[in-house]
């Protein structure tokens, strides 16, 4: 059967091969997805070939130090992790062992990358009887599941006062250049950001717009921590959060030209009705963002302040 131009056949659903396509997305890696499902790297490897030609597509990007989803890949991926999760739950509702809770959690990149984890791994041995299931991405995409059901408490960023929040954090946002290689003057402006809908990308743009000056889109990435690394090295100008500040960049202060721009926040989000687990897991996260919120991604100082 045909479906939006992909060839399948039955060993797409194959929940083996699923699991292994789910594992390798969210760890970035075949060897770090091998290690978390007890397998050798050929075996995944194996299970990604066998599932990307039952599709008749590439579903994964691999390059030296990354692997991501293709478009088609990340098409499958929300129906994958559906399938997966389905199956656990059937699993544990007809299986020996006592059920266990699932929270399923939705945070922003940069929050999920060890950021949280010291706090999602002290809450889980207090809670031994829990399962966490955290999805992490575009904070777009992140309030988007969470408005179809499929999360159940969400960190997101957004406009100031968008969505009702529990608890809401201003992020202060700097414009940033490259120190060593400076694009600044370049004409157009290139300029480095998240994907259409991505955070700040508009904001960056209108501003812009209204300053007259002329842009180019010269990177695009939905990685915070890509779109630093392109900044430092000299790829384009960005907007960013304050706290992800790099050795590598200077900031653009309002006597470049650049307006101040103060719209953005992180807000905590989750369901009427949540569990009092839940409520529990989503108080320590609400006690915990105000510090991060003000701690550097990197223990570095501000470029423009010194040492």
């Amino acid at each position: 059967m045909a479906t939006s131009g992909i060839h399948t056949d039955n060993t797409m659903l194959d929940l083996t091969l699923l699991k292994s396509f789910v594992a390798v997305v969210d760890c970035a890696s075949f060897t770090r997805a091998a290690e978390r499902l007890h397998l050798t790297q050929s075996t995944v490897s194996q299970q990604i070939r066998r599932l990307e030609e039952a599709v008749g597509r590439p579903l994964l990007e691999r390059g030296p130090r990354y692997v991501r989803p293709t478009e088609d890949g990340e098409r499958l991926l929300s129906y994958a992790r559906r399938l997966v999760s389905l199956a656990d739950e059937a699993a544990d509702l007809f299986g020996d062992a006592p059920h266990d809770e699932v929270l399923r959690l939705g945070l922003p990149e940069d929050f999920a990358a060890g950021r949280l984890t010291p706090l999602l791994a002290r809450f889980g041995r207090d809670h031994p009887g829990l399962r966490l299931e955290v999805t992490s991405g575009l904070s777009g995409e992140l309030q988007r599941l969470y408005d179809a059901g499929e999360l159940d408490l969400i960190l997101v960023k957004q406009l100031t006062g968008q969505r009702a929040s529990v608890a809401a954090w201003p992020e202060p946002l700097v414009w940033i250049d490259s120190l060593a290689h400076p694009a600044f003057g370049i004409e157009p402006l290139p300029l480095a950001v998240f994907p259409p809908g991505g955070l700040y990308r508009n904001e960056m743009i209108h501003a812009l717009e209204v300053l007259g000056r002329h842009w180019r889109i010269s990177y695009c990435s939905t990685s915070l921590t890509s779109l630093c690394a392109a900044v430092g090295d000299g790829l384009g100008v960005s907007l960013i959060p304050r706290r992800a500040l790099l050795a590598s960049h200077r900031v653009l202060e309002p006597d470049n030209g650049l307006p101040v721009i103060e719209v953005m926040e992180l807000s905590l989000q989750h369901r009427p009705g949540l569990s009092p687990l839940g409520q529990a897991l989503a108080a320590r996260l609400a006690a915990a963002c105000p510090t991060m919120m003000t701690e550097p991604l990197e223990p570095v100082h501000d470029p423009m302040k010194g040492s």
